[in-house]
């Protein structure tokens, strides 16, 4: 499931978003990809060790976090801690697969699910596209500022070299309490069908009784701790 979810930010929080990316350093973002990745990452990553990067991953972590949609689509267990990329004229990432494995010790995470948070506008810089590949043929994104894609991280993705201007963009990865992807999207269309019924029928229908019954049960079944 390749899923866009659209105003995780809005404009307030992408202009505070702009003020705490210009109070951060960069470094060179090969330094924290695997040894084949490296190869093929140009591009430059924050600094969000000190205060203002603090500041900034908190910001844009909440805003991620506890977006419904993000929720019910991805079923967090677990999340990484996200990252602030710039990718400027030249740059780019080449075809990669994310790792497996992220973090250490007793803070390592499997990663089920990769986003992509476009700090951007699009009319801003050109090229730059996540092109993700699936089975042999290719989507590719470019979303407008705020909007966020949420994508398997089992799949090939690039990121096409940037030809002008500056892409930024805010990355990280989930692991999710319902590891099997088909099992997901049956859950979050359940999720959506009983939204939208939700105004339409009254609180204690035998539809909407039966949709909650059947979306804890599933969860029962296939969710993991």
């Amino acid at each position: 499931m390749i899923l866009t979810i659209g105003d995780v930010l809005d404009q307030a929080g992408l202009e505070q978003a702009h003020q705490m990316i210009a109070q951060v350093g960069w470094r060179d973002g090969a330094q924290t990809a695997g040894l084949v990745a490296s190869r093929v990452k140009r591009n430059k990553q924050a600094d969000l060790t000190g205060d203002p990067g603090a500041k900034l991953h908190d910001f844009l972590f909440d805003a991620i976090k506890t977006n419904e949609v993000m929720q019910s689509a991805a079923r967090p267990h677990k999340w990484s801690r996200v990252v602030v990329s710039s990718t400027k004229e030249s740059g780019g990432y080449g075809m990669h697969i994310d790792n497996a494995i992220v973090g250490g010790g007793q803070n390592w995470m499997r990663t089920d699910m990769s986003f992509t948070l476009f700090l951007s506008d699009p009319e801003s810089y050109e090229g730059g596209e996540l092109v993700v590949d699936q089975a042999g043929s290719t989507q590719s994104f470019k979303l407008k500022a705020g909007d966020l894609l949420l994508y398997p991280s089992t799949t090939l993705h690039q990121v096409a070299d940037v030809l002008s201007g500056e892409r930024l963009v805010c990355i990280g990865w989930i692991q999710s309490r319902i590891r099997e992807l088909q099992q997901r999207e049956v859950l979050f269309d359940l999720q959506n069908l009983r939204e939208e019924l939700d105004p339409k029928l009254p609180a204690q229908s035998a539809e909407l009784l039966t949709l909650d019954k059947s979306i804890a049960n599933l969860l029962r079944m296939w969710a993991s701790t």
